[in-house]
């Protein structure tokens, strides 16, 4: 988790017309909005109207079709693919797939929203969140596997987290030290995220799995994005860490 107790960076960045007052709405309505959409889904086993067993299978593959991206029809440049990208942000496949992707925009996207503000943070989410599952289509063209999640979006705001305030201290969770929790600066923890992601990229294919590859380029377009935008008004106060977890 980050330290909210540090407040320096923001009055550094209102005097410098690059941060909002009042909380992160933005972060926490999208939150709001995946974890609602989530439910009321086939997805979530929650809603009677599905069915059960073939018809509830049924009615997930139908869901999937038509929220998700699916490259070889993104393709072919049809009006209904061409908002894919963006309905499928809000459609998660499992509760795992939703709670670690909310976990994140939690952890990192409130800061990240109250430095953009809301208006140019929303558009940033959506904006980048589109690119990265486009970019994920165009390499995997012939490919007819659904993609959906709000990942390639959350990885841009972690890359932006990393050029805005890369000395911000992180409580993570790794597992190859048996889950201790330990404190490091973020461009430690996203540099090691973004590493695995780009590794893990390279050997995947396009069928069924992670996306690794939407979520390299939505971090790259996250940093790149706050490089250009905020390389002239930057805030350098760290903020110092918090108990919390996060896990890379």
């Amino acid at each position: 988790m980050i330290d909210w107790r540090e407040v320096g960076w923001r009055e550094r960045a209102r005097e410098l017309g690059t941060a909002t007052a009042g909380g992160a709405p933005v972060t926490y309505g999208l939150m709001a909005l995946c974890v609602a959409v989530f439910l009321i889904s086939p997805l979530s086993g929650l809603n009677p109207g599905h069915g059960t067993g073939d018809a509830l299978l049924a009615a997930q593959a139908g869901y999937f079709e038509q929220w998700g991206v699916i490259p070889s029809e993104l393709m072919d440049g049809s009006a209904h693919a061409a908002l894919t990208p963006l309905t499928a942000l809000f459609v998660h496949g499992s509760w795992l797939h939703l709670l670690g992707n909310m976990l994140f925009l939690y952890v990192f996207g409130a800061m990240a929203e109250e430095r953009m503000g809301r208006t140019e943070f929303t558009f940033f989410y959506l904006a980048c969140g589109y690119f990265a599952l486009v970019a994920y289509a165009v390499a995997h063209a012939g490919s007819d596997q659904t993609l959906v999640g709000a990942s390639g979006a959350i990885s841009a705001v972690l890359g932006a987290f990393l050029y805005l305030f890369p000395r911000a201290r992180v409580t993570s969770l790794f597992p190859f030290l048996f889950f201790l929790p330990l404190r490091f600066p973020a461009w430690i923890v996203l540099v090691f995220w973004f590493v695995l992601q780009w590794l893990a990229a390279r050997s995947a294919g396009s069928g069924p799995g992670v996306a690794y590859l939407a979520h390299v380029a939505g971090f790259a377009a996250g940093f790149l994005y706050a490089w250009a935008r905020f390389r002239g008004t930057r805030v350098k106060s760290p903020a110092a860490a918090t108990e919390g977890e996060s896990q890379p």
